[in-house]
């Protein structure tokens, strides 16, 4: 199975920019333009209906950021799933989606094994069932806050909601075990390099960070945390380019120098 951003991070621009209609809604008039929209934006599923029967996402034993993304386009054919899917409470979901007018065709799709129990299970299996199919797709309400629903054949419907990337100033990205950082809205930084603190200044502009000479704490720690910390201190210095997807920040200092950091 091929993963993507919800495996390891997946470099990408981020797109879903839609017009209001006059009434505050989007209409599906003009299906080719509108729905188009819905690729390469974050969709929490909210609730599935099968035969009738409503099933809502668990609250408990799902996994906290739920989602899933749709990405245009076929895999390798010799792999299984594509860069489409996600996670909706257990297992990591992938497949091929193809966007036709107001359809969203998916196909080729592939999911990791592990057992989900309870309504967390029973959830991902009426997901799947909806999902696995060429889906009529209906989108409703303003930019930032919009519904998808994906229609079946059967009539069976996913209902999806848009969410929004968490924004890259004031948010703590975990660089992995202790490390982490916080950029400010007033050009500093703040965090930890898994044993020491540290902060600086750090201009944001142009996808790209200015880090300028970063104040750190001088405790002693175990050789492979130092080691660790010299490297982070090492990517995290002068201008680095950086590339946000959703829930994941990629900052890039070389070709082969780069962390990967993710929303706590």
């Amino acid at each position: 199975m091929k993963r993507t951003t919800y495996a390891k991070y997946a470099a990408a621009a981020l797109a879903g920019t839609t017009v209001l209609a006059a009434c505050g809604t989007e209409s599906v008039g003009s299906p080719a333009e509108d729905i188009s929209t819905i690729a390469d934006t974050s969709w929490v599923p909210r609730k599935v209906t099968v035969d009738g029967k409503d099933y809502a996402l668990p609250t408990k034993g799902a996994l906290k950021r739920a989602h899933i993304i749709l990405k245009p386009g076929a895999a390798d054919p010799e792999e299984g799933g594509g860069d489409s899917g996600g996670s909706v409470g257990c297992n990591s979901i992938g497949a091929d989606v193809d966007i036709q007018g107001d359809t969203v065709k998916v196909s080729d799709l592939v999911r990791t094994l592990m057992g989900c129990p309870g309504a967390v299970g029973e959830y991902e299996e009426k997901f799947v069932s909806v999902f696995d199919n060429d889906l009529k797709a209906d989108l409703d309400g303003r930019p930032g806050a919009r519904t998808l629903t994906l229609t079946s054949p059967q009539d069976d419907t996913i209902t999806l909601r848009e969410e929004q990337p968490p924004a890259l100033r004031g948010t703590r990205w975990s660089l992995g075990g202790n490390a982490y950082l916080t950029l400010t809205k007033n050009n500093t930084v703040t965090g930890s390099l898994g044993c020491n603190t540290f902060h600086g200044k750090a201009t944001v502009r142009h996808g790209t960070i200015e880090f300028g000479r970063l104040a750190t704490t001088r405790m002693m720690c175990s050789g492979p945390v130092m080691k660790t910390e010299r490297e982070l201190a090492g990517i995290l210095s002068g201008k680095v380019s950086y590339q946000q997807e959703h829930d994941y920040l990629k900052i890039t200092k070389a070709p082969g120098r780069s962390v990967t950091a993710r929303v706590e």
